[in-house]
Formats: structure tokens, sequence, C-alpha cells
């Protein structure tokens, strides 16, 4: 069950979307995460950070500013970095009814699980798995 202060996990493309101001984030979403936002509830993962460096690296992310000020600014306070502690290292290999082989999401998962965050998402299979119990997540 999902609770209005509960601390949201940033999937990536939703950072990416909410720093970007892309339209396909819903308005509602946009008020649960200002909602978290004052309360410092916004977190991103560190895994985030290496995915839009990857991204950009391989020009399928194109930014309009220079990548590590496009990190800083995305960075900014409300938005928080959830640390990487050794029980999520461990977590990620060990998530119950898990298939999906993204590295990136296994830890963005296993971050939302341990530390008792809803993830904010638009990954179906995120979802799905959410949808089965797993996980507190909020679709987009």
């Amino acid at each position: 069950m999902r609770t209005e202060t509960e601390p949201l996990l940033l999937d990536t493309h939703i950072w990416i979307w909410l720093n970007e101001g892309v339209a396909q984030l819903p308005q509602e979403v946009r008020r649960r995460i200002d909602r978290a936002g004052a309360r410092g509830g916004v977190l991103v993962s560190v895994m985030s950070v290496w995915e839009v460096s990857l991204l950009h690296a391989r020009r399928r992310l194109r930014l309009d500013q220079e990548l590590r000020a496009w990190v800083r600014q995305a960075l900014a306070p409300p938005i928080s970095v959830a640390d990487l502690t050794p029980e999520i290292a461990l977590e990620c290999h060990h998530l119950p009814a898990w298939s999906h082989g993204d590295p990136a999401d296994r830890i963005l998962v296993a971050t939302a699980r341990q530390e008792r965050m809803t993830l904010v998402t638009g990954d179906r299979t995120i979802l799905d798995y959410a949808a089965r119990g797993h996980l507190r997540a909020l679709a987009c």
C-alpha cells in the first residue's frame, strides 16, 4: 500500500523527464513529487546518475548543458541521492520472483525495497513486479 508520506525514488527516465520538463509526466505525479520534495523525500539512485552518463556518452540523451552541470542542477534540492549500501547491493541479487536482467533496475528496485520507498516509474516490468506485491510503485 502506497502512502503520501513515503519517500519517492525516481526511476532514471522520471528524473530526466522532471528536469527536462517532458510533458509525459502526469500532473498528479508532479504534485506527488512536489509534496514529497517539501518533506525532503525525493531521491535518485547513484545508478541513475550512471545511466544518464551512459546515455549521454552513447548519444542517446541530449542535454541543453554540459553533463556535469546538468547532473549538479538535477540533484539540487529538493532532490537528494539515495545511499548505495552493502545491504542494497546484496538485496539486488535476492529479489523475490525477479527476472529482469537490467542491473540498474535491480539496484533501483532493491533500493526502494530496502529503504521503504515508493519507486516512481513508467517501466512496465517494474510496475508488474509492484502489482504482484513485491514493491511500492507510482505509475507514470
